[in-house]
């Protein structure tokens, strides 16, 4: 087939390249100058274990599989990348409740190297830290995002596909046989394809609504929750990534570190109506608060506005967490059409198992159309 992905974030490229290889002729429409320049540059570059989620749901389920798949991916590729372990940890009783609830999903969901540590058990570890109790991943890790997505573009290239820059697309109408996509930029153009992705992160919705035939009452809302990420001045004081309890619209104000060993902390969740991305110097005080509970040494001073990013959020303050939303043919009915929705955290982990799962709708797709051509009664039916 001949087909269209919207998007050159990790998980657009991660589908462009799978669809690539399974022997498509694959194009990714990207509106600004280069790869990862929206959701994919803006995270804490976490490969996530996939304790956190409902099992069963499609966050669980890519979220393991997926970590799987780009440890795999990383080795054969040389992608940068550090299996460095995770705590989550408690400081109080209802903490406690909360991190042994995630050590038994963790369980439920298959994922495997977790274990449970007394307080002193966590600070055996990690000397810097307080805690209660806490929950260890040894299969948490970290890894060079941009590298993965170069990576991601090599193979998509080296089997024919391509990224054309500077592309907005800003209209998908059905022509009978697949869709003419509406194009604009410096030279708009209207192209055919058998089939279109819709992987453009923030922008999904409005693509969605901008989809000819496609039920306006499927586009879910789009929430956006802005995390705030502080740098830490000085050396850094752990050497696996810290994590506190859950909170509201995120996973707390934890402790990332990069491979370049600097340490940072972030994010919060800051709920805004239109996407900003300056990190408000005055935010530093929740931060201080938040962090001492667990590092009770954080000196005053130490922490310096580094950045911000956005989740595409499905759902706000106070309501469940909603799952990844991938509405292809199987569920609206028009052929050729899958829209992605709600792609955030664990999303850069999970990106090479979405990509099989949409591979494998499109296909399923048109085995079922195959078959149904070739049955006289189908026909007639």
């Amino acid at each position: 087939m001949d087909i269209l992905v919207i998007g050159a974030g990790v998980v657009g490229l991660a589908i462009a390249r799978e669809l690539a290889l399974c022997g498509h002729s694959v194009i990714v429409a990207e509106k600004t100058g280069g790869i990862g320049n929206g959701v994919s540059s803006r995270n804490s570059e976490v490969i996530h274990a996939g304790m956190y989620y409902p099992t069963d749901s499609l966050r669980a389920r890519h979220c393991v599989n997926g970590r799987r798949m780009l440890y795999a991916f990383c080795e054969s590729h040389g992608v940068l990348h550090r299996k460095c372990g995770k705590l989550i940890v408690a400081t109080n009783d209802l903490e406690q409740a909360k991190i042994e609830g995630i050590y038994e999903q963790g369980i439920a969901n298959g994922v495997e190297g977790l274990s449970y540590l007394t307080g002193d058990e966590a600070r055996a570890l990690e000397p810097n830290l307080f805690c209660t109790g806490a929950v260890l991943s040894s299969e948490t890790g970290i890894i060079d995002s941009h590298a993965l997505m170069l990576a991601l573009q090599g193979d998509l290239e080296s089997a024919g596909g391509m990224i054309a820059f500077h592309a907005p697309v800003e209209r998908i109408v059905q022509n009978g046989t697949g869709w003419n996509v509406h194009v604009g930029g410096a030279e708009p153009i209207e192209i055919a394809v058998d089939a279109v992705i819709n992987a453009a992160g923030l922008s999904a919705q409005a693509l969605a609504r901008a989809t000819e035939g496609y039920a306006q009452e499927r586009v879910p809302p789009l929430v956006l929750a802005k995390g705030n990420y502080f740098g830490c001045l000085g050396k850094p004081a752990f050497s696996r990534l810290i994590y506190p309890a859950p909170v509201d619209g995120g996973l707390g104000t934890h402790v990332t570190l990069d491979l370049a060993g600097h340490m940072r902390f972030g994010p919060d969740v800051e709920w805004i109506d239109h996407e900003a991305y300056e990190v408000d110097p005055a935010r530093a005080q929740s931060f201080y608060a938040s962090i001492r509970r667990y590092w009770p040494g954080l000196p005053d001073g130490a922490l310096v506005p580094d950045y911000a990013g956005i989740r595409p959020k499905l759902t706000g303050p106070g309501e469940k967490a909603a799952d990844f939303m991938i509405d292809g043919p199987a569920e609206h009915g028009l052929a050729g059409l899958v829209h992605l929705f709600g792609i955030e955290s664990p999303g850069l982990t999970s990106c090479l198992s979405i990509a099989e799962d949409v591979a494998g709708r499109l296909d399923a797709e048109r085995t079922s159309s195959r078959t149904a051509s070739a049955d006289p009664g189908s026909r007639a039916k």
